[in-house]
């Protein structure tokens, strides 16, 4: 495994993050294609057996029994001092006021339960999950500053959000002297490269570190276009982020570079992401053991320029998707 900084900051994470949405009760939650405990451990115990440092989730996975899954195991097999545990917040947790979103009082009470589940006294990185609409910016920017100086987070990240929003939150933080993120969870992959044109420029230009998800665009990537699976079947959300048909193209070109190569096609799509301004460590998903395995392989996967043109050449613009 390699390492690198995560933006401007001085934290080192594993080159590759391992996302933790697949491990959650099934019973719990809208995501029944996820795995129970049982069948989750393997994954994080290999994860650290292979380097990887970096573990993201989020209190909305599996209705918080993603966080305790994950929290048990890394506590189980991993020294905490060494992994960067990283969740994220603003889904509604409850029913009734004050269940969701970015308010203080939601803030401050759902770090308070992602501790408790996770099993420890701080995350290294605490992310707002989206943007929300009707919480005023600055309202949120020092709730997540008084977590911080809380002890509570070493750091803070965003996910997915228009550029302008993003720009918003940075300049508040600036002015008032509260801490800033330090990190973009952005929907980016090989079938959607639409923040190239803002969000990107704006994270490499600020020093802020990139953690893509969906690198490999929900497993569309790693295999042929009419191939199916469980999860693909009942990802209502995943089935609204792609199309087919424009997609076929860019697809292709992954299996010939992959084919030429003699590599899995994962490792393929994983070292172009890998190869972009500004990625610090994409996040993936692994729901079989090999999904790790070419992960971690796709780390040392160096793509040659008319490669990295070959993968990039038949993409088409899409509608931003991901918010």
């Amino acid at each position: 495994m390699k390492y690198t900084r995560l933006g401007r900051t001085g934290l080192e994470v594993s080159r590759i993050c391992l996302g933790c949405m697949t491990y959650g009760d099934p019973k719990r939650g809208n995501h029944e294609w996820t795995l129970p405990e049982d069948e989750s451990r393997p994954f994080i115990k290999q994860a650290i057996e292979s380097g990887i440092n970096f573990f993201d989730t989020a209190n909305v996975y599996s209705d918080g029994s993603s966080e305790e899954i994950v929290g048990k195991a890394l506590g189980d097999f991993a020294n905490r001092d060494e992994i960067v545990l990283a969740t994220k917040v603003h889904g509604r947790m409850h029913e009734g006021p004050n269940g969701g979103g970015l308010s203080r009082k939601a803030i401050l009470s759902e770090i308070d339960h992602s501790l408790r589940r996770l099993g420890t006294d701080y995350v290294d990185l605490y992310q707002i999950h989206r943007f929300d609409p009707v919480t005023p910016i600055e309202e949120t920017a020092e709730a997540l500053h008084d977590v911080v100086k809380a002890g509570k987070a070493r750091y803070i990240g965003a996910s997915s959000m228009w550029a302008w929003q993003f720009g918003k939150y940075l300049r508040v933080q600036e002015r008032n002297g509260w801490t800033p993120f330090v990190s973009m969870q952005n929907h980016y992959n090989l079938l959607n490269r639409e923040e190239e044109r803002e969000m990107i420029p704006l994270c490499v230009d600020e020093g802020v570190g990139l953690i893509p998800w969906s690198p490999l665009a929900r497993g569309r990537l790693t295999r042929d276009p009419e191939t199916t699976t469980n999860r693909s079947e009942n990802d209502a959300f995943g089935n609204r982020l792609y199309d087919l048909d424009a997609d076929r193209a860019v697809i292709e070109a992954v299996a010939r570079i992959a084919d030429a190569r003699g590599v899995p096609r994962a490792q393929a799509a994983l070292a172009w992401m890998l190869a972009k301004p500004g990625v610090s460590a994409p996040i993936i998903g692994a729901s079989k053991l090999s999904h790790l395995d070419d992960a971690v392989a796709a780390v040392d996967v160096e793509l040659s320029a008319d490669e990295l043109s070959a993968l990039e050449e038949p993409y088409a613009p899409h509608a931003v998707a991901g918010f």
